[in-house]
């Protein structure tokens, strides 16, 4: 039996079709997916979705500063976001900065 081959297809099509199927179908990833799109590249450049439960998202932040803006512009982002999601998946925002590097809580390095 013989198979009939198919036309070819571009290399990116491909790619696309493979990371389709292989990202997984949970809300942080889809939100991950439209992460830069949805809050601009400044924020995307500065803090990223680390984790989501019942709606609430965890961004990790590079700074205080930046935990504190994104907080305050959380009403924004969440309707960008759930725009770009096309549902309303994200009802807040829980901002968490990352350790500075050097540093620890008992002073040892």
């Amino acid at each position: 039996m013989s198979r009939r081959r198919s036309a070819p297809r571009s290399a990116g099509t491909s790619i696309r079709e493979l990371a389709d199927r292989l990202t997984p179908a949970t809300t942080l990833a889809q939100i991950q997916l439209h992460w830069a799109s949805a809050v601009g590249d400044a924020v995307a450049a500065q803090a990223s979705p680390t984790g989501e439960a019942g709606g609430v998202l965890t961004v990790t932040c590079s700074s205080a500063v930046w935990a504190q803006e994104i907080d305050l512009m959380s009403v924004t982002l969440i309707k960008s976001l759930n725009g770009a999601l096309g549902e309303p998946r994200v009802s807040s925002l829980r901002c968490q900065t990352v350790a500075a590097k050097g540093w620890s809580h008992d002073g040892a390095q």
